[in-house]
């Protein structure tokens, strides 16, 4: 489901702004960009969303700002010989391929990734209140989902309902269908009989007997019944199920083609493809469903 949602805080010597986004997905998906220096907050808050999101690309992102004061920054040793050897490295591979580059200043080597950051006094003091915010903005990013479920459960239903009454139509022409087909297969038989010779009448019944089988959709319409009444089951119980509908939708699809391809009534696979028509929609409609 689509959703957003920020909050934003401010503690002694920062200020920060959460952005939380949810698009439609197959499964679950959580990317986060956080700061690096934040110890644990990460695996708070990927803990946090697995257990109230089953489903969605969910997209997480801190932007932290830390006022320049004593002791707020440090330089990270390790981090920092490592930018400087990566550096030394592109010096001397330009130098031979015959290329001058221009010496890199202090403040180009702090803007680099983890070369600052911040004293761990800073960063604990700083877990809580951000983890707090990101709660915040987490329940309302889940009541704007939520709102949109409350929409397509609605949509659904409708569908759902649609469903069920085109099947109604599929099983009264079904009903209706014995007498003409038995009509249609006597003058077929009565024509093919005038013009045999040596046709064994046995034969002809077992394959008329076949063709009749071929033609029942009995089972389709009990099974397209069946599927409606677990969608609506599903529906009503609440909690995620776009799984289990998306499922669904495509035994619902597998029903209806074959009820088109046994139809060989203008009227019945009329029915059939606005069955389909129906489901189709749905099956989009269930992608946006946890």
């Amino acid at each position: 489901m689509t959703a957003f949602a920020t909050a934003q805080g401010a503690a002694e010597r920062a200020t920060w702004v959460w952005e939380l986004r949810s698009v439609n997905g197959r499964g679950r998906d959580v990317k986060l960009r956080l700061p690096e220096d934040i110890d644990g907050l990460e695996a708070r808050v990927r803990e946090a969303v697995n257990a109230r999101i089953t489903r969605g690309n969910v997209s997480i992102g801190l932007r932290l700002t830390r006022d320049a004061g004593e002791g707020a920054l440090a330089v990270d040793p390790a981090r920092l010989d490592a930018v400087l050897d990566a550096l030394d490295a592109v010096q001397e591979r330009a130098f031979d391929k015959g290329v001058t580059l221009g010496q890199p200043t202090a403040a180009d080597v702090l803007a680099q990734r983890g070369v600052l950051i911040a004293t761990q006094a800073e960063s604990a003091d700083l877990a809580e209140p951000l983890f707090a915010d990101f709660q915040t903005a987490l329940t309302a990013l889940l009541t704007m989902r939520e709102g949109e479920g409350q929409r397509l459960h609605a949509v659904l239903t409708q569908q759902v309902n649609e469903i069920e009454a085109l099947t109604v139509r599929a099983a009264d022409m079904a009903r209706a269908r014995p007498d003409a087909v038995k009509a249609q297969m006597t003058a077929a038989l009565a024509r093919v009989m005038e013009d045999a010779t040596g046709v064994d009448p046995d034969r002809v019944a077992q394959e008329l007997a076949l063709i009749a089988v071929k033609s029942d959709i009995t089972e389709e319409i009990d099974r397209l019944r069946a599927h409606v009444q677990a969608a609506r089951e599903l529906l009503a119980n609440g909690g995620p199920c776009g799984r289990k509908l998306d499922f669904l939708t495509q035994e619902f699809n597998r029903e209806a083609n074959t009820l088109c391809s046994k139809a060989q009534d203008v009227d019945l696979t009329g029915v059939g493809l606005a069955l389909k028509a129906v489901i189709d929609q749905m099956r989009e409609q269930v992608q946006n469903v946890e």
